[in-house]
């Protein structure tokens, strides 16, 4: 089928062909063939690689053209400003929104495609975000993830929220990874569509003994090294191909990575370019070392690096420039980063309570789809490595040649139902008993269990907790939220994270910052590190030393989650506290986009109390709010003032607040000559004038001095 067959704008024909896409794969002609522009729901469950964003994006444009909205559900932020990159040249106008949870984001409703995490528009979906109701076309990339622990319940809920508003909304779900696409496909009324096909030829086999073993045959791999993976790797680098390389822990990762660098040792302007990048944004030993690592010619990829950092890696690898990346699998969640060969170096991974188990066939078979580039590679090769014959048998039977695994609802977590039943009366979705019954029958959980007695149990637990929390009312067969209960709801925190905060806020005779960050860091809500045998001697201190400010206590049973809790809240407090990032990364063993993704959890749960603490605990309301503030921007209270100026950060307000300029008006007052030597010429300028702006917009002498709350121009900016 060819694509100026369908029925879509020239223009858009046009731009496609250009881009050398003229005829469509076989699984892609199929949609067409079983009605993706007839509104047809659609399960496409096909290889990595075989052309699922195509299959929706040409959904998405034939619903533009005749004026309707898109709604493409992602399960990663980076995946989402990777879609939101690859559909904004086309045409429509393309809104992307993965954060602020209790935020309606109605100018979203102004886009023609609008991408999003599940979280997000589980959010929007509780604060009646109205152009919801608009939209036509829903796109659920990664639908396996239903079955996720952590993010599988809010997938399905989303998924059936969107559809009970929506009826006639067409629904195409995209996986790669599925054992039973029947019976999912089934639960969304789709027509599923299966292939094996890929546009570049995947081939699997298991290294062991000098050589790959593939099904049919045997291909020896020439000996550089005293390490396997770095001789196939060389060997990938040698025919002009890429590799990515799957280990189990960040440790290995960069580890391997400094090995593979010395092999690999390329010298060029590009990898010049993009190590000096990185050297420009590193502050620890760990950002130094990779850039060290890319300047020869290989790279790490981790979630304990910074954002920009991860970006620039990926950038460099799909340039061609970097040549082999060892990675988490991280990576292998959806970010299109194909290589040459993936070598699957470590096939298990440490679990807790479990020690070192197998990863499930379905996570091998997600990285084994990163393996060929379109258009660039004859083949791909996805190779795993042992050390003997026998292994190698297993590990085809385990892994090569087993389907994925089937995926199964999560929602008899009764924690996960919980949340989601608050969110249901509090969002107006159901009124009484029997319409939440009917709501839940319509969910993943019963199409799959059919099992209306345990249901009715999880229902009747989940109800009495909300009831007994004062977050719903319950007359009869009719329900419905308290203030507090739509709060909780609209804050999007687990009802027993509301009901931990609430408690220690009650409970607590005096304010303390660090009381209040290791109470949120003791919900569920929160995420929190690691703790090793070497923490303890500085955990056990830091207890005995605040132990009059902490107001969550330590109980046999949790010591583990407590002291998980205290480390997590000490790196937080740090942050706070303006301790530099690097010293931070240094004294915990993390990395810096640790420190940033934990600064994400808490600054929405600091907010989340500093609602409930106006609501409920009104004396501690004024310093839970600025300690919010300082949280955000990695600053004491002394500098509020200062960071509240446009184009200043946390270390320009250091520096400023050092020299004796402790308020706006005080540098309005030093004039640019004086303000000049700390921050610089072009800085200086722009905030002189926004001062003087500000002040003549304000009325009465002295404004800036008594009103300094009101003193901010916009988004703040970090100067790091």
């Amino acid at each position: 089928m060819n694509v100026e067959d369908l029925p879509l704008s020239k223009d858009l024909i046009g731009l496609y062909k250009s881009s050398g896409i003229h005829e469509l794969y076989p699984p892609q002609a199929e949609c067409v063939d079983k009605g993706i522009f007839h509104g047809k729901n659609l399960l496409v469950a096909i290889p990595t690689a075989s052309g699922k964003t195509f299959i929706a994006e040409i959904a998405m444009q034939y619903h533009f053209n005749r004026g309707g909205k898109c709604l493409y559900i992602v399960p990663l932020k980076a995946l989402a400003s990777e879609k939101f990159e690859e559909f904004s040249s086309k045409g429509a106008k393309v809104g992307i929104s993965t954060g602020d949870y209790d935020r309606r984001d109605e100018y979203l409703g102004r886009n023609d495609f609008i991408i999003a995490t599940s979280e997000k528009v589980d959010s929007l979906l509780r604060n009646a975000s109205p152009w919801l109701n608009a939209i036509t076309l829903l796109v659920i990339d990664e639908v396996h993830l239903i079955d996720s622990p952590d993010r599988g319940p809010t997938l399905e809920m989303v998924i059936a929220k969107m559809r009970r508003m929506n009826p006639g909304m067409q629904v195409i779900a995209l996986s790669a990874t599925i054992g039973n696409p029947g019976t999912l496909a089934r639960w969304l009324d789709a027509d599923l569509v299966t292939s094996s096909w890929r546009p570049v030829d995947l081939r699997q086999g298991v290294y062991y003994d000098g050589a790959i073993h593939f099904q049919t045959e045997t291909r020896p791999v020439p000996s550089i090294s005293r390490q396997e993976s770095i001789n196939l790797v060389m060997d990938t680098i040698a025919e002009g191909g890429q590799c990515l390389v799957f280990v189990s822990s960040r440790k290995n990762a960069e580890a391997f990575a400094k090995q593979a660098a010395k092999a690999i040792c390329i010298d060029s302007d590009d990898l010049r370019k993009y190590r000096q990048g990185l050297e420009k944004l590193a502050g620890t030993e760990q950002e130094k070392a990779l850039a060290l690592c890319v300047g020869s010619g290989a790279a790490f990829h981790h979630a304990g690096l910074r954002r920009e950092a991860r970006t620039l890696v990926e950038e460099g690898f799909r340039k061609g420039h970097i040549r082999c990346i060892a990675s988490t699998p991280t990576l292998a969640a959806g970010l299109n980063l194909p290589a040459r060969r993936v070598i699957i170096k470590e096939y298990r991974r440490y679990s807790s309570g479990e020690g070192m188990v197998p990863i499930p066939a379905r996570e091998y078979h997600q990285m084994a789809g990163r393996a060929g580039r379109p258009h660039l590679d004859p083949y791909g090769e996805a190779i795993l490595i042992t050390t003997d014959a026998r292994a190698a048998g297993q590990l085809f039977d385990y892994y090569i040649d087993a389907p994925p695994e089937d995926v199964h609802s999560q929602c008899s977590s009764e924690e996960a139902l919980t949340t989601h039943i608050l969110s249901l009366i509090a969002s107006g979705f159901v009124c009484t008993r029997p319409d939440l019954r009917e709501f839940m029958r319509s969910t993943f959980y019963f199409h799959q269990k059919k099992q209306d007695r345990i249901l009715e149990s999880v229902i009747d637990r989940a109800l009495i907790f909300l009831e007994q929390a004062e977050m719903i009312v319950q007359q009869d067969d009719l329900l419905s939220a308290t203030e507090y209960g739509r709060i909780v709801s609209q804050l999007y925190i687990d009802p027993t994270s509301a009901d931990t905060i609430l408690e220690g806020l009650l409970a607590a005779e005096d304010y303390s910052d660090i009381g209040l960050l290791h109470l949120i860091c003791s919900t569920t809500d929160m995420y929190t590190l690691f703790v090793g045998n070497r923490d303890s001697h500085y955990l056990d201190r830091f207890v005995l030393e605040h132990e009059h400010e902490l107001w969550v206590d330590c109980t046999f049973d949790e010591s583990e989650n407590y002291f998980r809790a205290v480390k997590t809240a000490m790196v937080l407090y740090d942050w706070s506290r303006e301790v530099p990032e690097a010293t931070i990364c240094e004294r915990y063993s993390i990395g810096s986009g640790d420190i940033y993704n934990l600064l994400e959890g808490a600054n929405w749960l600091l907010h989340a109390s500093s609602r409930l603490s106006r609501m409920f605990r009104g004396v501690f309301s004024s310093s839970v709010q600025e300690f919010e503030y300082c949280m955000k921007h990695g600053i004491k209270r002394e500098l509020i003032p200062l960071v509240k100026i446009r184009n200043i950060g946390r270390v320009r307000a250091r520096r400023l607040f050092n020299n004796g300029f402790t308020t706006p008006e005080k540098i309005l007052e030093a004039g640019e000559e004086r303000i000049i030597p700390i921050l610089g010429q072009g800085v200086t300028s722009m905030i002189m004038r926004d001062l003087k702006a500000t002040d003549r917009s304000m009325p009465g002498k002295g404004s800036l001095r008594f009103q300094p709350t009101l003193f901010h121009f916009g988004d703040e900016t970090s100067d790091e």
